[in-house]
């Protein structure tokens, strides 16, 4: 009898073993071949996308798992993910490189129309020494303190509707940038463009904010922020000007397939992970840097401002 009971521990344990095996080869599925989980439906690729680093922590659990029942089959598989996850975001973690000659410091903020310190916070980022800001939520209230803020450091400046490019090179050529997608009726101006006379050459810089994003019972609504996107990638395709340079709140992951128009065509941060929202427990970093014809060597998060995202700053290498 006590040998029967042995081995009926032995396989029950096997067989839970196995379902952590095969829960770790799904995991790595989901990293590897996310691009096939269908959108059709709410949305659903888009939303596993956005949170897709976190995946890890399924992993961790697995390991954990694998652990307690003592099952070599599992840990064995958990290889899969775990080589998975490393290739898609252990470079993220590297050390941040060196400066280089043909670099530009920039810095990234959605400062929030409900900011109630608008001074403190321009002085923030101004102290983190940026050549570059680029600001979104900017409400007639609160423009006059940012502008006197910014002033003295940051000579040259635009704004077009709600966001805003400070600036310690020349600007020139500031417009309007058209990314309101159709179905928006109100009024809504979230888009700039300008060029920036660096030391290095003219370098096209776009300033945007992309419609925000619902995660409802229903799924993921990202339509307005999928057309804006579209639109703003179409901008960016027909940008004469070599060197360009993407600042924003796009209300995405660069994981995120609603950003592919954007994605397909500019380099995105090679080190740094930069969680920069919601500020009190960030989850996601939809506060974004992008380039073309240039590398965004690092992304980082600066300290907390009166706003519900963090700032990222960015060190940008120009081809």
């Amino acid at each position: 009898m006590g040998e029967r009971v042995g081995s009926g521990a032995v396989a029950g344990a096997a067989t839970r073993g196995r379902v952590v095996a095969v829960a770790a080869v799904l995991s790595a599925g989901l990293l590897v071949f996310h691009r096939a989980v269908p959108n059709a439906v709410g949305r659903v690729g888009s939303l596993l996308e956005s949170f897709l680093p976190w995946l890890g922590l399924v992993v961790l659990v697995l390991f954990a798992l694998a652990l307690l029942r003592r099952s070599a089959v599992a840990l064995v598989a958990l290889l899969l993910p775990v080589a998975a996850w490393t290739y898609l975001f252990g470079g993220l973690f590297l050390p941040e490189p060196p400066a280089g000659p043909r670099e530009l410091v920039v810095v990234q903020h959605n400062v929030s129309d409900e900011n109630a310190d608008p001074a403190a916070t321009a002085r923030a980022l101004a102290d983190a020494g940026p050549d570059l800001i680029a600001l979104e939520e900017l409400v007639p209230t609160a423009l006059p303190l940012y502008e006197r803020t910014l002033a003295r450091r940051y000579p040259y400046h635009a704004v077009r509707g709600t966001v805003g490019l400070w600036s310690r090179h020349p600007l020139t050529g500031a417009r309007l940038l058209d990314i309101k997608p159709p179905g928006i009726t109100e009024p809504w101006s979230r888009g700039l463009r300008a060029v920036v006379r660096t030391p290095h050459g003219d370098v096209a810089t776009y300033v945007a904010h992309l419609p925000s994003i619902r995660v409802g019972a229903s799924g993921l609504a990202s339509a307005h922020r999928d057309e804006s996107a579209r639109l703003l990638g179409r901008a960016v395709a027909a940008e004469e000007l070599e060197t360009v340079i993407l600042l924003g709140d796009l209300n995405s992951t660069v994981d995120d397939r609603g950003l592919t128009p954007l994605t397909s065509r500019m380099n995105v941060a090679e080190r740094g992970f930069a969680l920069s929202f919601p500020a009190a427990l960030p989850l996601a970093r939809i506060d974004q840097v992008m380039a073309r014809s240039a590398t965004v060597r690092h992304i980082r998060t600066l300290p907390a401002t009166g706003s519900d995202h963090l700032p990222v700053a960015a060190r940008i290498t120009l081809d």
